[in-house]
């Protein structure tokens, strides 16, 4: 089956769950900014769970096929429409040749995953399938997806009991967790971990980070989210020698305005890092955009030890 680029939304491109075992020679992991998503979709159309997607982000865009296959929608809630029908997110949706799928503005969220029963296929570039940008590795030509590109998907997906195996029982879609994380406000609890390089800010700048509601800013891509609220005061500067970084580790530059970095930071990093968000809190993150709030909750290893 083929898929057909009509229109191509404001961002689209091929993402899988990332790009691994290659920051050392400085190529970043890249991948699905709300992994949680990305996997729910493909278990949805039976592929594994690391096979590529398309990561939609604000609008979606128009999309023909031209054979049989399966399609599942999950993330933001783009208002789908299927042959001028209303498709439901979060479920396998069965389509033939001919068939038109049209996305309009996210009402809620702010990417969502479109999969494909085999998955998309482009070129396997160093281990993974996902769109860098800005080192134009992967997907389709290392760049967004443009009107009138043609994608294909894969090799036929896996049986649902290989992937029972594999995956175990799909998680529950991103969007209800992030009305439950969120208060009635409009303030999204994201969980953290103190460290590694707490230790440069005194208890009070801790308290700070902690009692505070921070904005997400207009500087806000697949690299980092620069966050606008109390700045948090180190005690001797936050310059360090740079070192390697992660998704979700959260950078506190000169000015004192947190920075979370996200699925296309880069390899290392030169400023202190007060915490790192929980993995499971990422696709949280990864769905709020600029002018979201949110509020840094601190968990311990052996809080989430009993948790587990």
């Amino acid at each position: 089956m083929k898929i057909k680029v009509i229109s191509p939304g404001v961002l689209t491109t091929v993402q899988d769950t990332g790009r691994f075992g290659h920051q050392a020679a400085g190529i970043p992991e890249a991948g699905a900014m709300d992994r949680a998503s990305l996997r729910l979709a493909n278990a949805l159309v039976g592929n594994p769970e690391d096979a590529a997607a398309l990561e939609l982000t604000v609008f979606g865009g128009t999309f023909e096929f031209d054979g049989k296959g399966t399609i599942a929608l999950t993330g933001a809630d783009m208002r789908p429409f299927l042959n001028g029908n209303r498709m439901s997110m979060n479920t396998a949706v069965p389509v033939k040749a001919g068939d038109r799928l049209e996305l309009g503005v996210a009402s809620r969220g702010m990417r969502a995953y479109l999969a494909v029963s085999g998955g998309i296929d482009v070129p396997v570039v160093l281990g993974s399938r996902s769109t860098d940008l800005k080192s134009r590795l992967g997907g389709l030509e290392g760049r967004k997806l443009r009107a009138g590109d043609v994608l294909e998907n894969g090799s036929r997906p896996q049986a649902a009991a290989e992937l029972a195996e594999v995956q175990g029982t799909p998680c529950e879609p991103v969007l209800q967790r992030l009305a439950k994380a969120t208060s009635p406000e409009g303030v999204t609890q994201i969980r953290f971990l103190f460290g590694p390089q707490d230790a440069m800010f005194a208890e009070d700048a801790k308290k700070t980070f902690t009692d505070s509601i921070y904005t997400l800013s207009a500087a806000c891509d697949r690299m980092g989210y620069r966050l606008e609220g109390a700045a948090v005061p180190s005690l001797n500067g936050t310059d360090i020698l740079s070192e390697g970084i992660c998704f979700g580790s959260i950078q506190v530059p000169a000015n004192g305005q947190p920075i979370v970095m996200m699925a296309d930071h880069q390899t290392t990093g030169g400023y202190a890092k007060i915490g790192t968000v929980l993995s499971e809190d990422l696709p949280l993150l990864a769905q709020l955009g600029p002018g979201k709030r949110i509020h840094f909750v601190p968990v311990t290893l052996e809080e989430l030890g009993e948790s587990l």
